[in-house]
């Protein structure tokens, strides 16, 4: 989870190209057009009239993202973010009437530009912890796990992983909690700590563990099935889900915008619009039926 994952490949050589191109950052906004999933949804004008007027004005809304995490957020052929998490902020865009500007950055930068003000919002697999409530509010929109994969026929089990290499992305959840936390139970026991491999972008993780430069990889579930998929058959899950929390839109903490958010992902999961971008990405295992704000302190 980020406590904070490829275009379509044939093969692992695909896959190690999909991991340079991943490293990429673009640290300026890019403006996308309505995706596909979003060009149905009709504006909103009860929800589009509560805008801040400086996003009324702007005619945008612009959206904090680390396009590293397919199929949640990456990039396309022309380096475009791309992902079910792109195609449901689009979406609350067009509910409200305005267009998405995407502000593409390192992850453990988004929070410091929402609270600075400079992003309106985050859309990045964000986990909601009551830690990070105490910097920003969350509107929930998403319920994710943690699952392993590991090279097929490997046979590994996360909860007896003493001595093994586990690749993630770093500052997500997997790395800064959940990994060392497996760890120290191993180290307590007087078994070999874990070895966490850390990478820049979710490809770069996934190949460590396709090419055996680790025995496993550790991510958010519908960002493991995904590697999976793209994998060519080389990678398989690595025991079952674990460890569910919601994922949610960081927003600055007691802003109109929270609120207003909140109502137009309610909206969207009414109307079926929400559903149907889930359904289009194959992760629908994790929709919710309320969008709520701040669920992590709610228990």
């Amino acid at each position: 989870m980020r406590i904070r994952t490829v275009a379509p490949v044939a093969a692992v050589a695909a896959v190690a190209a999909l991991a340079l191109a991943g490293c990429v950052d673009n640290s300026t906004p890019s403006s996308s057009s309505t995706s596909s999933a979003a060009a149905d949804v009709k504006k909103d004008d009860a929800l589009a009239n509560q805008l801040p007027q400086r996003i009324k004005d702007s005619g945008k809304i612009v959206v904090g993202m680390d396009n590293t995490y397919p199929p949640n957020e990456f990039k396309d052929d022309n380096q475009q973010p791309v992902g079910w998490e792109v195609d449901l902020a689009n979406a609350i865009a067009a509910k409200l009437g305005v267009k998405t500007s995407f502000a593409i950055a390192k992850f453990d930068n988004i929070i410091p530009s929402i609270t600075g003000g400079k992003d309106d919002y985050g859309m990045s697999s964000f986990t909601d912890t009551t830690e990070r409530e105490q910097q920003v509010d969350f509107v929930n929109y998403y319920s994710a796990g943690i699952l392993w994969a590991a090279q097929k026929g490997k046979n590994i089990d996360p909860d007896n992983a003493c001595g093994l290499k586990v690749a993630v992305q770093s500052t997500t959840y997997e790395d800064t909690d959940e990994v060392p936390a497996k760890s120290k139970k191993c180290t307590d026991a007087g078994k070999p700590a874990i070895q966490a491999l850390r990478y820049d972008t979710q490809d770069d993780a996934t190949n460590a563990v396709v090419l055996g430069k680790a025995d496993a990889l550790s991510a958010d579930s519908p960002v493991t099935l995904y590697a999976i998929s793209k994998a060519n058959g080389k990678l398989e899950a690595a025991g079952k889900t674990f460890d569910e929390a919601p994922y949610g839109l960081p927003v600055k903490k007691g802003s109109e915008l929270g609120p207003l958010l909140q109502k137009t992902v309610q909206a969207l999961i009414d109307d079926g619009t929400y559903k149907k971008i889930l359904d289009k990405w194959g992760v629908a295992d994790g929709a919710v039926d309320k969008a709520e704000i701040n669920a992590a302190s709610k228990g």
